[in-house]
């Protein structure tokens, strides 16, 4: 029941504001008694910082596995930031309540940031640092800044998806175009950060084990 109130209240506040929901429409969402939402939630505060810190502190989750389990390089790096934006594009609500929030309560909002997330931000930049030092990632790149702008870029353009999302062909279908979208962000975020030596290496090694996989069939 406590996952079903936070999931109604991630959809409501992306759709009306937290000052837009009252706690009965939370209720009549979830199919409950206003009382019955206030016993998990004593207030709609509380209910809202619930919805933040969950959002928030999956990163603190799968990071660190996400890192244990990649090798380096375009492989570590795709693995984290596919998860970025599979984690907001499986629930667009997600990234249209941060804009939201970034909008109406920025300093509640970068307080969240700075405890949640934060530290795996550091881990992302030491990386980015170390793939500096190795060769593979471009030498002018400022992490921090770099790994700023691919946050609010996936936010941004997942919450706003299906209103900029018009001006693409029309004749594919939503999920097509989705699709698009998503493999379009990701070649942007990749191709700004290394250098063209390591991407071609990849591919090559990419086209090769698909080439070996093939003979194997």
């Amino acid at each position: 029941m406590r996952q079903q109130i936070l999931v109604e209240a991630t959809r409501l506040f992306a759709a009306r504001g937290f000052d837009g929901t009252s706690l009965q429409d939370l209720a009549d969402a979830v199919g409950i008694r206003k009382p019955s939402l206030l016993y998990h939630f004593n207030s709609k505060a509380e209910l809202r910082r619930g919805v933040l810190e969950e959002l928030l502190s999956h990163w603190q989750d799968v990071l660190p596995r996400l890192l244990l389990a990649a090798t380096s390089g375009l492989r570590r790096f795709d693995a984290i930031t596919r998860e970025l934006v599979t984690f907001f594009t499986d629930s667009p609500d997600r990234a249209r309540l941060l804009v939201r929030e970034a909008l109406d309560r920025p300093v509640e909002l970068r307080a969240s940031i700075v405890d949640n997330v934060s530290p795996w931000v550091k881990v992302v930049c030491d990386n980015i640092r170390a793939g500096q030092k190795q060769g593979m990632i471009h030498p002018d790149v400022d992490p921090e800044a770099y790994v700023t702008h691919v946050i609010a870029l996936v936010i941004s353009s997942v919450a706003t998806f299906d209103t900029v999302g018009a001006v693409m062909h029309a004749g594919d279908d939503a999920q097509a175009q989705r699709a698009r979208h998503v493999a379009e962000l990701l070649r942007v975020a990749r191709s700004s950060l290394f250098r063209p030596r390591e991407r071609a290496d990849d591919d090559n090694e990419t086209t090769t084990l698909t080439s070996a996989d093939h003979q194997a069939r």
